[in-house]
């Protein structure tokens, strides 16, 4: 059975943004009403959180004319995550980048992407028996909800070679993320060290969360060399390292016990 299938597009916090719908809502004003919140939503993170704008807030608690107790809830929830997470990396992942000259700037960027789009992508829990993938930049909350859909085939590039496909991975309910430097080229350091970490290409995670998915894949590759065995240690993941002769390592790990 072939599912109605609508592809909506926009450019928001500097990256092309894509939804793809099948199913029940992909052929009305419901699918449109819900994407046009979804692009809302990530505009919104985007005033709050872009480096880029001197009227953000993460801009305006950098230059000392915000305060972190005045701060909104979404900075303090975004905040709190990375500090979550610059616990659990030993300190790889980090809000407060090292930079040139010795300091540390405020920089939540590894988490925002991830938090925003996991967010905007609840506005499409709301369409009644329709598919959901949205992607910004490459990073992606799948959703299977039309009957008879088989869900999502999501392709994994090659870093070397970025027309390549390695892998497909199949996605029913979930969130993918990829870390590299094949794109934006060296953005991406070790918080302890400021430097750019070696051996790794790319590394990509599949759990529940885009959010998480997303820190940790960024986590794993500022570990470099030791991606994979630092990923084995999370919880409930699915993930690929691409090393930067070719080779790959996948990881898989059990959810966590349930608590007591």
């Amino acid at each position: 059975m072939t599912l109605p299938e609508l592809r909506l597009v926009e450019h928001v916090m500097g990256m092309p943004v894509t939804l793809v719908l099948r199913g029940r809502d992909a052929s009305g004003p419901a699918g449109v009403a819900a994407w046009s919140a979804v692009v809302d939503s990530l505009r919104a993170a985007d005033r709050v959180f872009s480096t880029y704008r001197e009227d953000s807030e993460i801009s305006r608690l950098r230059a000392g004319t915000l305060t972190h107790d005045l701060a909104s809830p979404e900075v303090v929830e975004v905040l709190a995550l990375c500090e979550a997470a610059r616990v659990a990396s030993g300190g790889a992942f980090d809000a407060w980048r090292p930079g040139p000259d010795g300091g540390r700037a405020l920089d939540p960027s590894g988490a925002v992407k991830g938090w925003a789009v996991e967010r905007a992508a609840r506005l499409l829990d709301g369409l009644d028996g329709t598919d959901s993938c949205l992607s910004a930049g490459g990073d992606m909350v799948c959703r299977t909800r039309a009957a008879g859909s088989a869900g999502w085939s999501i392709g994994l590039e090659d870093p070397r070679d970025p027309a390549r496909v390695l892998a497909r991975l199949p996605i029913t309910d979930g969130a993918v993320a990829t870390s590299g430097t094949a794109h934006r080229g060296e953005h991406l350091v070790d918080a302890r060290t400021g430097a750019v970490p070696t051996g790794v290409a790319s590394v990509t995670v599949v759990t529940g969360s885009l959010t998480w998915a997303d820190i940790d894949a960024t986590a794993a590759y500022a570990h470099g060399p030791a991606a994979a065995e630092w990923l084995a240690t999370r919880a409930d993941r699915t993930a690929l390292v691409v090393w930067a002769d070719g080779t790959t390592t996948a990881v898989r790990t059990p959810p966590a016990p349930a608590a007591a």
